[in-house]
């Protein structure tokens, strides 16, 4: 189908998925460290005190987000991003106004719940279950929201704080969620989809409805989510302590603000092409090859210390972040079918969102206790290299599996 006719017919669902992850952006942590500086000066908070309050906070959202995950399967879309929404919008209104640490844990706890979490869970699995032969691209429309708030947000938040300070941009960016996304959102969503005239392709056999606790059970997700979990705790970790990395290279902040948009095209160039790809040969086919790049970026990032390092590292973490993007949506529908989704995908989320935690805590700590940061990035560039290899059996398996051969 021309992508002309796909948006014509499906639009209104693309826009609302793409929204959500535009908007989940007040939840990641390339947002939430935007104001990393003054919450550390503020509660006299170390790289590795600030790190560990983080971890502290995404680890009891990543143990809460599989209960909470598992209502998308029993109430609307729309219904979900109501409740979400509003929660969201408080937890931004929390950072604001918070002149304690144990305020601070909580509104970190519900921004990366309900932002990262719940907003990007909702919208994927929408998709994942609304369209079965075209899913490949749905899901990389819909996700490079993530990469327009990436290009977008970080320049509108300097650009509010220099006017009303860090905390006024918080609220900014509670009456942002509740007057222009929850509105927006709402009226696109509520009406539901089917999958009406895109079906099942008939060359792919039918996939069997797994529960959660079926998938659980199953070696080959252990398997795969070693891999999956791999870009969310790189990146995480290079984008929380930026400002350190750009201290250690003698780079003027202007280097990383400016390589976040390279990553950003790149992302959303690779999530499409990413789409395209899942629907002619499958996610299961493409998931050895999604870490080759940022592997690579992790060892030009730990071997040079100029500028032009930074730009060539967010290039390549952009092909990976754009092809897994898409790989995540498509991949867990294909293995597990789509009836436990919500369930399934929530659980799945919320291992991520612990490696997005594990991140920052760990580097924190070794960062304080003196271990170079330098041979850390390329220890993570060595895991993707060596997880590349597991992942090759992975799709092996998993496609005969799936033909009834093994």
């Amino acid at each position: 189908m021309p992508l002309f006719s796909f948006l014509r017919d499906n639009g209104r669902w693309i826009a609302g998925g793409f929204l959500l992850t535009f908007f989940s952006s007040f939840g990641q942590t390339y947002f939430i460290s935007l104001s990393a500086g003054e919450i550390r000066a503020e509660y006299g908070l170390s790289h590795g005190g600030f790190g560990t309050l983080y971890m502290v906070a995404t680890l009891a959202s990543a143990a809460t987000l599989p209960q909470i995950g598992k209502i998308v399967d029993r109430i609307s879309v729309v219904s979900t991003v109501a409740l979400a929404a509003p929660v969201l919008a408080i937890a931004c209104v929390l950072m604001a106004w918070s002149r304690s640490l144990a305020l601070l844990v909580l509104s970190v706890y519900l921004l990366r719940l309900f932002g990262q979490g719940m907003f990007t869970h909702i919208a994927m699995t929408a998709m994942g279950r609304w369209f079965a032969a075209q899913r490949g691209r749905a899901i990389s429309l819909t996700a490079i929201g993530v990469n327009f708030g990436e290009a977008l947000f970080p320049i509108s938040f300097v650009g509010v704080a220099a006017l009303v300070g860090w905390r006024g941009s918080w609220l900014v960016a509670a009456a942002v969620l509740m007057l222009v996304a929850l509105p927006l959102i709402y009226g696109l969503l509520k009406l539901e989809r089917t999958p009406q005239s895109v079906v099942e392709d008939p060359d792919r056999p039918a996939v069997r409805d797994w529960t959660r606790a079926e998938v659980i059970r199953d070696p080959l997700f252990w398997a795969s989510l070693s891999g999956v979990l791999a870009p969310s705790f790189i990146g995480t970790t290079i984008f929380f302590h930026q400002v350190y990395l750009s201290d250690l290279r003698g780079w003027p902040p202007s280097v990383f603000a400016t390589s976040f948009a390279i990553m950003s095209s790149m992302t959303i160039l690779f999530a499409l092409v990413a789409g395209q790809l899942v629907d002619r040969f499958s996610a299961t086919r493409l998931l050895p090859v999604f870490l080759v790049p940022l592997s690579l970026s992790c060892f030009v990032l730990a071997s040079t210390d100029a500028p032009w390092g930074a730009y060539v590292f967010m290039a390549l973490m952009g092909v990976s972040y754009g092809f897994s993007s898409t790989l995540f949506g498509s991949l867990w529908p294909e293995l597990y079918g789509s009836r436990h989704l919500g369930g399934i995908r929530s659980f799945i989320v919320a291992f991520m969102v612990f490696a997005t935690a594990m991140g920052p805590g760990v580097t924190g700590a070794l960062i304080d206790w003196g271990v170079s940061y330098r041979g850390q990035i390329a220890t993570m560039g060595l895991y993707c290299v060596l997880i590349s290899t597991v992942l090759i059996q992975v799709s092996r398996k998993a496609l005969q599996r799936r033909a009834g051969t093994a």
